[in-house]
């Protein structure tokens, strides 16, 4: 079964950019989505997000300041519930995970659509975030990922109540937690509504495109164990941190293949507690992400040799804990499925010729896709530097990407008379 998926990423990987191009498989999309952009109502729709652009800016600003660090996203949430309060919802609630959910009834008989963007970010607790605009561009930490998806969607049911817009198909949009750590939010949601879920969006990354497939996803923490003592002991003779730095060396010297795509990243380590001890476990962190299952195999084994030879060479040992493993996934077909093709259709007739459209999501997505259902993730915002100080988003991208959503919020929910 690996064997079989890796073999179809990898052939979705080569078939991807002439997949793009295929005219005659979009234009029946192409022809509905156009139709349904001329419709009065998608229109007017529109053109509340026109007249509301301050608005916009303002409430967006505002999310982006609230401090939401991974598991730490209830003053966040809190703040987004009473915005949707004033809205004509049918549901507001939580799950038992802090999951925001709110639900737009449809009149019936079409798909229930989900729109999710998360609440967390990867800053710590206590940090304050100031949002500055310079140029016509906001910098804050977390104003890409992922405040401007929870402004789109929220400015999209403000344009879809101001509009009279109705769905046949129910929407449900979901402000989740912990997706830069656990996906506890996205898989809790799930576990909860699979069995209710024909389609499910995540708003989170790219702003041209999309993707329609997940990368593999492989979280460890790798110790090495000595018998630590002081800094002037003599035996022991040296800390677990020597071993640390051994390995770390070594790993960043992998090569990582391009195709299918391959990255690795230690991004946190510890040792002992105090300055004067040597230590006695001394770890770090390892994100590995593929779009190939067999490389995600392949590199752990490598890893794990590494981690062996330098605790035998230092006397010590090793342990590794698994934090998460999340495989690549794919859906037979996907490619070429209404949700993906009305996503691409969507994008063109918004402005975005050739949009790129890729297997290489990393987000809530990815757990959709896992459980079998027709996913997509996607962004509404021109945004770089995430995960850093510096984090930024083009503040006018905003607004097309705002409406970018409400045309596929319409197309795939179906509008109803």
């Amino acid at each position: 079964m690996k064997k079989s998926l890796s073999i179809l990423l990898l052939l979705a990987v080569l078939v991807s950019a002439s997949a793009q191009t295929d005219t005659t498989k979009l234009a029946p999309y192409l022809t509905e989505v156009r139709s349904l952009a001329e419709q009065p109502q998608i229109k007017s729709s529109f053109d509340f997000v026109d007249r509301n652009r301050d608005a916009i800016l303002r409430e967006w600003t505002a999310i982006t300041e609230i401090n939401a660090p991974s598991g730490h996203e209830q003053e966040r949430a809190k703040y987004i519930e009473k915005i949707l309060k004033k809205y004509k919802l049918q549901k507001i609630y939580y799950d038992s995970v802090g999951n925001l959910i709110a639900l737009r009834k449809g009149t019936g008989g079409g798909p229930t659509v989900v729109f999710d963007s998360h609440m967390d970010t990867v800053f710590q607790p206590g940090l304050k975030i100031k949002a500055t605009i310079r140029n016509g561009v906001m910098y804050a930490p977390g104003v890409g990922d992922d405040t401007r998806n929870i402004e789109a969607m929220l400015a999209s049911i403000r344009a879809l109540d101001a509009a009279h817009v109705k769905t046949r198909g129910d929407l449900l949009f979901v402000f989740t937690v912990e997706e830069e750590t656990t996906f506890k939010g996205v898989k809790q949601f799930i576990q909860d509504n699979k069995s209710k879920i024909n389609y499910y969006v995540a708003l989170d990354g790219g702003y041209e495109g999309l993707t329609y497939g997940g990368i593999g996803i492989n979280w460890y923490k790798h110790h090495f164990i000595g018998p630590g003592g002081h800094t002037r002991s003599r035996t022991p003779p040296y800390s677990a941190a020597l071993p640390l730095a051994r390995a770390i060396t070594r790993i960043y010297e992998l090569t990582l293949p391009n195709n299918p795509p391959t990255n690795l990243n230690i991004g946190m380590l510890g040792g002992s507690e105090v300055v004067n001890a040597k230590a006695s476990d001394a770890w770090f962190t390892v994100d590995l992400r593929s779009t190939s299952n067999e490389l995600l195999d392949d590199y752990e084994h490598r890893i794990a040799r590494i981690l062996q030879e330098e605790a035998d060479r230092a006397g010590m040992t090793v342990k590794t804990d698994v934090i998460s493993r999340t495989p690549a996934a794919i859906l037979p077909g996907h490619r070429d499925s209404l949700l993906v093709r009305t996503a691409e259709a969507v994008h063109v007739q918004m402005g975005f010729q050739n949009p790129p459209i890729t297997i290489t999501g990393s987000n809530n997505s990815n757990v959709a896709l896992h459980e079998g259902i027709p996913s997509i993730s996607t962004g509404a915002a021109d945004c770089s530097a995430s995960h850093s100080l510096e984090e930024n988003c083009q503040i006018e991208t905003i607004y097309g990407g705002i409406k970018k959503i409400i045309l596929l919020e319409i197309a795939l929910a179906q509008l109803s008379s």
